[in-house]
């Protein structure tokens, strides 16, 4: 008996150790799964067409039919690789570092000052301006805006009730200059950013989201301007093309750098999310309530977008030829690869957003097929043949209105 228990001794090491191994893969591949999970970064597996999450229906053969012969042509540049997560997948979108995880900005839920100020009026702080405009200016010349700025604290609270009045927005944010405009009063920032909204009949979505952005926006010092692209009538709404609207107007008022095209039931999270245009398109509402924050397809690039001034002229702006719910925002995800540009996100726990509820429109039954023809129409179906009317252009305290009746295109 002893003998037996002398020469089972090695063998039974030998088990602990591969018992031992195989807990330490385990463990590794774990966290290596939920770091992924965290930042959005998934591995290759994900996005294999098996996947009943990798992509919407409408990108089945249209995004993805060169994706493998696609994402070699692309390298980061080696100044930029620090930005970045993790390389360009094969469906070529890119999680990128936000600039405040480097720079350590606290990530408390609400200020001091908000606890401080009582449940009761949650915007005292961005209604003190002399909190937000103590920036010390011994020169004569104005300094540029950091490019972090420092009042930015993380989660914000998202008020749905009570829906406020116009008249109380414009005495709780009477620094408003006309036109839902604001720019930083002692320093100079990077960049002018125009938020473009398409509209029609949400008046209290309006109300709520006026409420929430403008503090949201100048808490980050923007240079911004809300714009409110209404359609007139009761055909199709086709927010692709208001968004074509609202950019073509805009850039009327004044030369935008930036432009963020925003659906007006969606209300950002957390202020370290930045409204700022980054090299490539930004796809900004990542992970959304209803989605149970989970990015619903690799390519989706729906919600909330920010797209550069040159960026959206290469892409031509968005589709016309989409009246009624849904396929002009997959048309633009397929534009960006067509003209070699990529996805970029914030990570899903920074892009989080809250969706307002309201009743669904109905699905376009033709925009498969517009989709599909999509490719044909990159260079002749958007800005270069947008037709409208402007019917009335105001510039209110709050925003800037633009009401216009939308007129079909050939393509469409």
């Amino acid at each position: 008996m002893s003998l037996c228990i002398t020469h089972s001794t090695p063998y039974k090491g030998l088990f602990v150790l591969v018992i031992i191994f195989v807990a330490l893969e385990y463990f590794l591949n774990t966290v290596s799964d939920t770091r992924a999970a965290i930042f959005n970064t998934t591995r290759s597996s994900y996005f294999e067409k098996t996947s009943p999450f990798s992509y919407s229906p409408l990108l089945k053969t249209l995004l993805f039919k060169n994706e493998l012969k696609n994402a070699t042509n692309y390298t980061l540049p080696s100044h930029h690789s620090s930005k970045y997560l993790i390389n360009i997948s094969s469906y070529e979108y890119i999680v990128t570092v936000p600039p405040f995880l480097l720079e350590n900005v606290t990530s408390t839920y609400v200020s001091n000052s908000l606890e401080q100020s009582g449940s009761n009026d949650i915007y005292r702080y961005d209604n003190k301006s002399t909190i937000i405009q103590e920036i010390a200016a011994s020169s004569t010349s104005i300094p540029p805006c950091p490019d972090i700025s420092q009042y930015l604290y993380g989660r914000v609270q998202i008020v749905k009730y009570p829906v406020p009045s116009v008249q109380s927005l414009e005495h709780r944010f009477d620094w408003l200059q006309p036109g839902g405009h604001w720019a930083p009063p002692h320093c100079m920032a990077e960049k002018k950013v125009a938020v473009v909204v398409p509209f029609r009949c949400r008046g209290e979505h309006l109300l709520l989201f006026l409420q929430h952005m403008h503090p949201f926006l100048k808490k980050q010092q923007l240079d911004y301007t809300i714009f409110v692209v209404e359609q007139d009538g009761d055909g199709p709404f086709n927010r692709a093309m208001l968004m074509n609207v609202g950019y073509k107007e805009a850039l009327k008022q004044r030369d935008f750098d930036c432009f963020i095209f925003h659906d007006i039931d969606l209300l950002p999270e957390d202020d370290r999310n930045l409204y700022s245009c980054p090299e490539q398109p930004r796809h900004m509402s990542v992970a959304v309530d209803i989605f149970s924050y989970k990015l619903p397809y690799p390519a989706i690039f729906g919600g909330v977008s920010a797209i550069s001034t040159d960026h959206f002229k290469l892409l031509n702006g968005f589709s016309n030829s989409f009246w009624g719910w849904g396929g002009e925002d997959d048309d633009m995800s397929n534009r960006i690869r067509y003209h070699h540009l990529y996805i970029s996100r914030y990570p899903i726990t920074i892009a989080r957003y809250t969706m307002l509820s309201h009743k669904k429109d109905k699905p376009n039954p033709n925009r498969y097929d517009v989709l599909r023809k999509g490719q044909k129409m990159f260079d002749t179906d958007g800005l270069s043949n947008l037709s409208y009317e402007l019917v009335r252009k105001k510039q209110k305290l709050l925003y800037t209105w633009v009401l216009v009746k939308l007129k079909p295109t050939k393509t469409s």
